[in-house]
């Protein structure tokens, strides 16, 4: 091997070195993400809105199931006060993980899977998705900050229920 060769190799190992030290090992902030998560059902499950909002960041943005919009911490945690003095007062939720994603090194978008059920209404135009079990999908995107994963947009969706069959209609 020659010189150059040599210095080629080991120029071409530095950086495959390097950039294998500089990418991010997520597999810790999937299991900070997903223990957040965790904290915020349980949080639900008490009907606590301060622990329910504690991760939100003060300037985050949430679109609720309806499509409001509520803007910041205090804004967001006032609403999610209110629904847990009515109508998910005695509301239980189960969240799944379905998927986390890093598009970069200090952002993470969170989609979960919400199943609410012991609910005594829906807001307007909201329906089960089953009976007594409403589904929603709740989407995150977080940024690190100071090492610890913050809300800074969230969005639910309800899912709707299937559609009933209809009749066909008869020609005559």
């Amino acid at each position: 091997m020659t010189r150059s060769s040599l210095a080629v190799v080991v120029a071409l190992s530095l950086v495959w070195v390097s950039a294998a030290c500089t990418s991010p090992n997520h597999a810790q902030d999937e299991q900070d993400l997903r223990q957040l998560v965790k904290a915020q059902t349980e949080a639900w499950n008490a009907h606590d809105a301060t622990a329910w909002t504690r991760d939100f960041t003060d300037d985050a943005d949430f679109i609720n199931i309806v499509g409001t919009v509520f803007q910041g911490r205090a804004e967001i945690e006032t609403r999610h006060a209110a629904i847990f003095a009515s109508i998910f007062k005695t509301s239980h939720a189960e969240v799944t993980v379905r998927k986390i994603r890093f598009p970069s090194e200090d952002i993470a978008v969170v989609d979960t899977v919400h199943e609410v059920t012991g609910h005594t209404g829906l807001p307007p135009g909201v329906q089960n998705t089953e009976a007594g079990l409403l589904r929603t999908q709740m989407r995150y995107v977080l940024k690190r900050t100071q090492k610890q994963w913050r809300i800074v947009v969230g969005q639910n969706t309800d899912v709707k229920p299937v559609p009933k069959p209809q009749a066909p209609a008869t020609g005559r």
